[in-house]
């Protein structure tokens, strides 16, 4: 009969779980007033937790609000980032890369949440700064290292692949995140991000794909 956790692990638990309320109630509440006019008091309210019990976890406004941003962030670019590299068929690769990114930077909820980073930047540039570098950041340093791997198997010509990361990854987006952060128009159907991203992959290919033998 396998054991079950020890009271450190059983406490770690809970505490982690306590942990992600708290995140789950301010995420909620800034996305619906924005950094500025949330409080840590509806963030309590919405998380279930007392304000003493958020205070524990949490001792301001701006570190509960920098926390949430980095955690978003690093899990969005670790989730999308699951990238293949003995996959042999790269603009499949890329092509699941690229739909299932503009797909989550087209979802309203993440719409809101770069808005609500811009209008706390102004104030706290570290939030700008934090959101940047756990995202963009982080989910172009992954791309590289796949990149990398192409280059070196043959599959794409040599290059710098740090920039060539961000080419694609601007290419996938092209224009589409700064139109709906200014609610201009709806975001791109089923078939219109198909197409997009069909045309960032065929662009790509056209700067980076292999040499002809």
């Amino acid at each position: 009969m396998a054991a079950g956790p020890t009271l450190p692990e059983a406490a770690q638990g809970a505490e982690s779980d306590k942990r992600r309320q708290i995140l789950d109630g301010a995420r909620e509440v800034f996305l619906a007033a924005g950094f500025d006019g949330a409080s840590m008091g509806a963030i309590a309210k919405a998380a279930g937790v007392s304000k003493g019990t958020l205070y524990v976890y949490f001792d301001s406004k701006e570190a509960l609000f920098e926390a949430l941003t980095l955690e978003e962030k690093r899990t969005l670019a670790e989730n999308l980032f699951r990238l293949d590299q003995d996959d042999p068929d790269v603009q499949a690769v890329l092509r699941r890369l690229g739909l299932s990114l503009l797909d989550a930077m087209c979802r309203p909820d993440h719409i809101a949440s770069v808005r609500m980073v811009i209008g706390a930047s102004d104030k706290f540039p570290r939030f700008g700064r934090a959101f940047y570098e756990a995202g963009p950041v982080q989910g172009a340093a992954r791309l590289r290292i796949y990149l990398d791997a192409q280059v070196a198997a043959g599959r794409l010509r040599p290059a710098d692949t740090a920039l060539a990361a961000r080419h694609f990854l601007d290419l996938c987006a092209a224009g589409t995140l700064r139109r709906l952060l200014f609610a201009v128009g709806d975001p791109p159907t089923q078939a219109e991000q198909a197409y997009l991203i069909g045309e960032a992959v065929r662009v790509f290919f056209a700067a980076y794909g292999p040499e002809a033998a």
